[in-house]
């Protein structure tokens, strides 16, 4: 079933546009457009949402709310800007605010899903790896874990983590810097 936009670009059409031109189409013919937007960033964010904020509930509210806002306020988006930046900062800000409200919790390690067919001996080991980085990098202070998740586990740029959160691109370099030392400490003696 093909969706008909007012300039004749069929659904799959708008696929295939670049996220800044998603924008412009949501903005001049056709809000529906915004679902394909929510479609390409929805796990990313939830992702990013839960390192922030450690509880899947809290983390699944902030990235609904986060595009709620991005939708009122996306004639505030100079399409000249990359959308991924500005998405991800709006969910920061949502996460922050929401870390200040409920201060940061200690959270519980999810379950993690293996869909392979590998033996479970091998499967316990990269459970275990994954579990000892996540306690690592829960132990970082949110100034050094963040972009250092949004570096490697969102792979941004240092540009798009600066735009992110608002910082030179020099200062994301340091704490990224900082991160992998203060994470080595924390986890060579754990």
């Amino acid at each position: 079933m093909y969706y008909i936009l007012t300039n004749n670009k069929t659904m799959t059409d708008t696929k295939k546009l670049t996220d800044e031109d998603l924008i412009e189409e949501v903005r001049l013919n056709d809000k529906e457009v915004f679902a394909i937007v929510i479609e390409r960033y929805e796990d990313k964010l939830l992702r990013y949402a839960k390192h922030l904020v450690t509880d899947e509930h809290k983390a699944v509210d902030i990235v609904q709310e986060s595009f709620i806002k991005a939708y009122i306020n996306l004639n505030s988006f100079s399409t000249t800007k990359k959308f991924s930046s500005w998405i991800y900062r709006i969910v920061h800000n949502q996460a922050m605010n929401v870390v200040k409200k409920y201060n940061k919790e200690t959270p519980l390690l999810d379950n993690i899903d293996y869909k392979s067919d590998e033996n479970i001996e091998k499967e316990f080991e990269q459970k275990e790896t994954i579990d000892k980085v996540r306690s690592c990098l829960n132990q970082i202070p949110i100034i050094y874990s963040e972009p250092l998740n949004l570096f490697y586990v969102e792979e941004k740029s240092y540009e798009e983590i600066s735009d992110i959160l608002q910082i030179p691109i020099g200062t994301v370099a340091t704490r990224i810097s900082r991160a992998k030392i203060i994470m080595k400490k924390i986890c060579l003696t754990n």
